[in-house]
């Protein structure tokens, strides 16, 4: 495709070996953030939020934000902090590989007492901050950890319940107390930060970066337990820098591009789970040292507002973000029958017109047409800044990628594991090829172990198996658990991925299905569930879908309703439904209504995989009720529990 911003070739794959940039090194993550820092003092590195947080630093470090509004900091600013922090925490007694937990959501907080530490020689786990008492006990006394970072007192109260069972020399609370704790190893993160500025010492400083050597432990990031207990991913300094070396060749400034790029001018919303790998390489690590600015949302909620106060010119996401926001621009959009129709003629133009190779000038017309009606008043709702939006952790729906890239917000799609730090592929800016996660990350060998597929994938033009990968970003294996390390290597040291991809000639990887969640019929099929519910995905009455039929005859699946959408058509068609969602979910119009967006469906896929069977469910999968992860994907094991009698009524029959 010669329109959009592509530049298609080869030309690009022979610039990213080529690339030199001061982002691109050998270093620690502490003295990657340092001297980026130093090239870009004055320029914004981070933008706060008012009126979010209690914060303790706004008290007697930094002026507080107004209500509801952004303030920046620049790379100067965040590095004093960052420094004073750093001697603070060195005060309390942190030293080198001393694990150190913070357990907080995404905020400015968050990051500056990552760098911190690192800067000290810490070794930063993760608590995500939806856990419970007993995940909080389990992560924090795994890694041994002396020390912890708290967002809140809930949060603190989270800790105390278990510091019995812990070993903690200290913790940090991020927000101010509201009362009086009688107890000498509690601290604000402003008192942290105000010892250490008492304290700091540049040479002294310099000497802790100097000691510790990439191929020193930085983290240890816990998987978030889809199958099992939480497996800590031990991850160097190099296995992160290397990482992001790999990324910003791919999407840094070189001379070559005339696509967008990540970069001193590049600025992003953070919301995902900085204790997730994705946000911390992608949104975190990567965007400090291009020198960008990270401005951190309130809350998922509020990404709209958000993304219009700080205008972001890319951002960080996992598919279930997109459809959500997809959703919320359907929903506005038919508001009227008329809305309706322009909204769906807009989609089909922008998707022509993406797909068209060379647009007539018919074509051209309509999609200006679509740009003014449609397209841009969705560009407004994301700030009008938005170059191009990143998705990873999760498969993400080709027609809903199409649509995106329609209207003019183009999806990279992307793969990795946290094993990975994580990125091993993503598509280029200069060619993206929908229905792809990309091709690899240059330094990242990878290959396919074809002996756990069988012949369902047999019309493949490229190669199917279990992608192994091997390169400078793969974990040498996990804290405390030698036998799940052996497990996750050949014995020839190829990491297995535990995924089911196809390399196709182009290099190019497309996303088949995790080998764990691959469906065996007991006809003896193998049925991957990961394509059928995208086919959902871009389907506005559905809002979710579990496949199902592991050693069962047939597929089933699970599917919960747009509540909204239902409604909403049901007042067009002058239908009156029940109140209650159980009820709703019972009704005969709306099982119906269902029903055909199985068919629809249904149609893209082998009798064998279709979906024969079905249950209308009124429960939403989220975090909240343990049917997610944090990082938004389906905890499966907990949905076949919690739904259990469903499930048995479909094979019943």
């Amino acid at each position: 495709m010669s329109h959009g911003f592509e530049q298609g070739g080869m030309e690009w794959r022979d610039a990213e070996q080529e690339y030199t940039d001061p982002a691109i090194g050998r270093t620690t993550l502490a003295r990657m953030f340092e001297d980026s820092a130093e090239r870009h003092a004055n320029r914004p590195a981070q933008q706060y939020k008012g009126g979010v947080y209690s914060r303790s630093l706004t008290e007697t470090v930094l002026p507080a934000a107004p209500d509801g509004e952004f303030r920046a900091l620049s790379y100067a600013q965040t590095r004093d902090i960052v420094h004073n922090l750093s001697a603070g925490f060195r005060d309390l007694g942190v030293s080198a590989d001393d694990r150190i937990g913070i357990f907080a959501d995404t905020r400015m907080e968050w990051a500056q007492s990552d760098f911190a530490l690192l800067a000290a020689g810490a070794v930063v786990t993760t608590v995500y901050r939806s856990s419970s008492v007993s995940q909080v006990e389990y992560l924090l006394s795994d890694p041994e950890a002396t020390g912890v970072v708290v967002e809140n007192e809930d949060l603190l109260e989270r800790v105390l319940a278990v510091e019995d069972e812990l070993d903690l020399e200290f913790i940090v609370v991020m927000d101010s107390l509201s009362r009086e704790y009688d107890r000498d190893d509690l601290y604000t993160l402003a008192e942290v930060h105000d010892r250490g500025k008492e304290l700091f010492d540049p040479e002294e400083y310099e000497s802790w970066l100097d000691a510790r050597d990439p191929d020193d432990l930085a983290t240890l990031i816990y998987t978030s337990g889809t199958t099992g207990r939480p497996k800590g991913v031990r991850l160097t300094h190099w296995n992160f820098r290397s990482n992001v070396n790999q990324s910003y060749r791919r999407f840094g400034p070189r001379p070559d591009k005339n696509v967008p790029t990540i970069d001193q001018h590049s600025s992003t919303v953070s919301f995902l789970p900085l204790a997730h790998v994705f946000e911390r390489m992608a949104g975190h690590f990567l965007m400090f040292a291009a020198g960008a600015t990270v401005a951190y949302a309130e809350s998922p909620d509020t990404l709209r507002d958000d993304f219009q106060a700080v205008r972001p010119t890319t951002g960080t996401s996992v598919p279930r973000v997109y459809e959500r926001i997809y959703d919320a621009i359907r929903s506005q959009a038919e508001e009227s029958d008329t809305k309706r129709k322009i909204f769906e003629w807009a989609t089909d133009v922008g998707v022509a017109f993406y797909e068209t190779d060379s647009p007539g000038v018919g074509l051209r017309a309509k999609k200006a047409l679509a740009d003014k009606l449609v397209f841009n008043k969705v560009k407004d709702g994301l700030g009008g800044n938005v170059e191009f939006l990143i998705s990873g952790g999760g498969s993400l729906s080709a027609d809903l990628c199409a649509l995106y890239h329609g209207m003019g917000l183009p999806i990279l799609e992307g793969y990795g594991l946290t094993e990975t730090s994580p990125v091993i592929s993503v598509n280029p800016p200069e060619e993206p090829k929908i229905g792809t996660i990309g091709p690899p990350l240059l330094g990242q060998e990878v290959k396919v172990d074809t002996s756990m597929v069988g012949e369902q994938f047999a019309d493949a033009d490229g190669e199917v198996g279990e992608l192994l990968v091997k390169g400078s970003n793969v974990t040498d294996g996990y804290w405390n658990m030698p036998e799940a390390t052996e497990e996750a290597f050949t014995d020839d040291g190829w990491f297995r991925t535990g995924d089911i991809v196809e390399i196709r000639p182009d290099d190019y990887i497309a996303f088949r299905e995790r080998a764990k969640e691959l469906l065996v019929l007991s006809t003896g099929k193998n049925v991957a569930p990961g394509p059928i519910e995208d086919a959902f995905a871009a389907i506005d009455i559905v809002e979710q879908c579990m496949v199902m039929g592991d050693g069962k005859k047939f597929v089933s699946a699970l599917i919960v309703p747009n509540e909204a959408e239902v409604r909403a058509r049901a007042k067009r068609e002058g239908i009156s439904l029940p109140e209650d969602a159980s009820e709703l979910c019972r009704d005969d119009r709306v099982q119906e209504w269902i029903e055909s967006a199985v068919e629809e469906a249904n149609q893209r896929f082998e009798s064998y995989e279709q979906i024969k069977q079905f249950r209308v469910v009124p429960v939403e999968f989220t975090e909240d009720n343990d049917l997610l992860t944090p990082t938004m994907k389906k905890k499966r094991r907990n949905i076949l529990d919690r739904f259990a009698d469903e499930i048995e009524a479909i094979y019943a029959e």
